[in-house]
């Protein structure tokens, strides 16, 4: 089946010679693989390597066989060229750290459009804005929105987290209930949006020990989940 598509790269990776197999989420049908082939010896094709870096945004015309093989693009261009992203030192470090993630976390064959829509405006948010320091921070808290395990905020008033149940409470429970100044600044977060997260200040310090609840909380809510080797890049370039 022809399906012309929205698509956001996930990674592409190198397979023989001259072939790329691309991981991307698409607003259709959700996560789709490709085999493009001969595209790192040819430069007369419809397809460019530069078009399948991480987190591109591009419209494609793709053959979907749905048979949980591997799919091929027919066409391709990138709707929202990045002006940044690819570019500037620390964006580049954060393209990494969350197309690590997306891939990490997003594995659904199925369209949807809530969270295609969410990814698409935080990219081009993140592409056309400077202060970006908490970025991922909040990116993380909305996507876990989309993956069906946002926290429950009934309760943020009390002192405790429980990164099990994904909720605050009065009192420690268990050995995965956390407290003190990183639960205090994740608080923060909450009720926040694109405009207004930027405002909140946290120390190189705070801001690690805080993405690493973030982490240890996806941890316990992503099946399968693995430690995103581009951490420690994050962390030179940026914490």
């Amino acid at each position: 089946m022809v399906v012309a598509t929205k698509a956001i790269v996930f990674s592409a990776i190198k397979y023989s010679e001259a072939d790329l197999i691309v991981s991307s989420f698409t607003e259709a049908s959700g996560i789709k693989s490709y085999l493009l082939r001969n595209i790192l010896k040819t430069k007369k094709g419809k397809l460019k390597a530069s078009f399948f870096q991480p987190l591109t945004q591009l419209e494609i015309i793709a053959d979907h066989k749905n048979k949980g093989t591997l799919e091929y693009i027919k066409e391709a261009k990138v709707y929202y060229p990045y002006k940044t992203l690819h570019t500037d030192i620390v964006k580049t470090g954060l393209v990494m750290f969350l197309a690590e993630m997306l891939k990490n976390c997003i594995r659904e064959e199925e369209a949807n459009e809530l969270l295609f829509a969410f990814l698409e405006q935080s990219l081009q948010w993140l592409d056309s804005n400077e202060e970006v320091a908490n970025f991922h921070i909040f990116f993380l808290l909305q996507l876990s929105m989309y993956l069906g395990f946002f926290p429950d905020a009934t309760a943020i008033n009390n002192s405790y987290f429980n990164i099990v149940e994904g909720s605050f409470q009065a009192t420690n429970t268990s050995n995965y209930c956390i407290e003190g100044e990183a639960i205090e600044n994740f608080k923060q977060f909450f009720g926040t949006n694109l405009e207004t997260f930027q405002k909140i200040k946290l120390t190189k310090t705070q801001r690690k020990k805080l993405l690493q609840l973030m982490l240890s909380y996806y941890s316990f809510h992503v099946q399968g989940y693995q430690k995103p080797k581009s951490l420690a890049v994050l962390n030179q370039l940026f914490l």
